[in-house]
């Protein structure tokens, strides 16, 4: 069922057509300060969002918890309040070697097991895939800035610590090259409510490479997850689709 949003008490209006979200509200608040004139909309459920400008246009960053059920409310009340695109910026685990803390993961799209999503198609299993010309328009980004980066198909987890070495070996000879929890998600909800999505990762550890397996801390992501915020925030303010 379906109305007027439960969880973000954000009124009509105070949410932008475009939204980057995030799993962390510590990140959220990073991603604020990049924002001009940003407001606080939410702290309810501590899904904090702030709406602000960049590049001269309106941008709404918001927190969207951990996992499919979490982030699933938010994608949906988002959209409710008005939000045409959404761009999730993460964090994700690397499942091959290439690989490294602090590269970037542009997904193509999202493997999962069925999780919540099926409970929004019992049916089938939907291609969970981004926008194109977004997604595009990322990679753009990630070519003129000179990072590393990697697009790739990502699998979205449903069990952060049910990822052994049978899961990282079995996906990763299926072309997954990296784990995360919600862009199946995302990607699901953009294809059945009408909404653009697309997204942006950093690796934060690699659990196909001993030496890295260790997830880094925020503050060791900081500067990496600047870098990715400032390439989704211009890639979306200059899609005009």
């Amino acid at each position: 069922m379906r109305g007027q949003p439960v969880h973000l008490r954000a009124k009509p209006g105070e949410v932008a057509r475009l939204v980057v979200t995030a799993g962390d509200p510590a990140r959220v608040e990073q991603l604020a300060k990049l924002l001009r004139n940003a407001r606080l909309v939410n702290t309810n459920r501590g899904f904090t969002a702030y709406t602000g400008i960049y590049a001269g246009r309106g941008v709404t960053v918001a927190a969207h918890g951990i996992g499919g059920p979490s982030s699933a409310v938010v994608f949906e009340e988002l959209h409710m309040l008005g939000a045409k695109v959404i761009v999730r910026l993460g964090t994700a685990g690397g499942m091959i070697r290439e690989l490294d803390r602090g590269d970037l993961v542009v997904p193509t799209g999202a493997a999962y097991n069925e999780g919540s999503l099926r409970m929004y198609v019992p049916d089938g299993m939907l291609p969970a895939l981004p926008d194109l010309g977004l997604t595009v328009g990322i990679i753009e980004r990630c070519k003129a800035e000179g990072v590393k980066y990697l697009p790739g198909i990502v699998f979205s987890s449903d069990a952060f610590y049910a990822e052994d070495r049978a899961f990282v070996a079995k996906w990763s000879k299926r072309g997954v090259v990296a784990v995360e929890m919600e862009c199946a998600t995302l990607f699901t909800l953009g294809l059945l409510r009408g909404f653009k999505t697309a997204s942006l990762l950093v690796v934060s550890d690699n659990l196909a490479a001993g030496s890295q397996q260790a997830m880094a801390k925020p503050e060791e992501l900081a500067a990496s997850v600047d870098r990715g915020a400032r390439i989704v925030l211009d890639a979306l303010t200059k899609d005009r689709r």
